[in-house]
């Protein structure tokens, strides 16, 4: 079986179709596993869809599954677009709902993600006071240093409220996010989800404007926006190599 690997700012994943759904949970943790593996922050299966461009399995990698990935959408997009499952502009569903996305020059794009909730405001834990934002995926985060984000027992939490973690900063007009992602167990250099959760606070909090720049661990530039309740995130995809498993993984 061959996957695509891509990377959004920092994310990487393996990406594949296939003509039927399954769980692929246990395929996702061996072909993730950045030593036996391929190595990937998840697995990303496409499926037909008549409706659509095609729908998704996304995978976590350790074995989980997510309904929605922000970066994990842009680099689906990209890989649809190099082998004609899809044009410059694509729709396709994933388990938080349906998803657009538009494919730019130079390996750019835009992905526009589902209608966003905020959960619950004020919760007060180690001294800081967190959001709890849907996203497609929930994302407990809070506005401070980054630095304060070695000091959170960052599990603890990611278990107590079943969420993604994000501390994030804004200077000079532009936020900077760190996030433990859930299903990785560790931070990441980069969450679309997560940087589209701290964008929303942060221009709710009118600290920011519309459209912004967002940084993540990366460094890479991440460009987001409102439009209709929806987060837009837009940057740049590389395709990094193809990789080939046998029946025995």
């Amino acid at each position: 079986m061959i996957y695509g690997k891509y990377c959004a700012n920092g994310n990487d994943f393996l990406i594949t179709t296939a003509f039927h759904g399954a769980d692929r949970g246990r395929l996702a943790k061996k072909v993730c596993d950045r030593y036996y593996g391929a190595g990937a922050d998840g697995l990303i299966v496409l499926l037909p869809r008549v409706d659509y461009d095609f729908a998704w399995e996304f995978y976590n990698a350790d074995g989980s599954h997510a309904a929605m990935c922000g970066n994990g959408a842009r680099a689906a997009a990209l890989y649809a677009f190099h082998n004609g499952l899809g044009g410059a502009e694509q729709r396709f569903m994933t388990g938080a709902g349906a998803v657009s996305a538009k494919i730019y020059a130079n390996g750019v794009v835009e992905a526009q993600l589902t209608e966003y909730k905020i959960a619950r405001e004020n919760i007060k834990e180690y001294g800081a006071t967190w959001q709890l934002i849907e996203v497609g995926v929930p994302h407990l985060i809070t506005n401070g240093r980054l630095s304060i984000f070695d000091r959170f027992p960052l599990s603890d939490l990611r278990y107590k409220y079943d969420a993604n973690i994000s501390v994030y900063s804004v200077r000079n007009r532009a936020i900077r996010v760190r996030t433990f992602e859930r299903g990785v167990e560790s931070e990441t250099l980069a969450c679309g989800t997560g940087m589209a959760a701290c964008y929303i606070s942060a221009f709710n909090a009118k600290k920011i404007a519309s459209p912004c720049i967002v940084y993540p661990r990366s460094g890479e530039k991440v460009t987001c926006s409102i439009v209709d309740s929806r987060v837009r995130i837009k940057g740049k995809v590389v395709k990094l190599f193809d990789a080939v498993f046998g029946d025995n993984i």
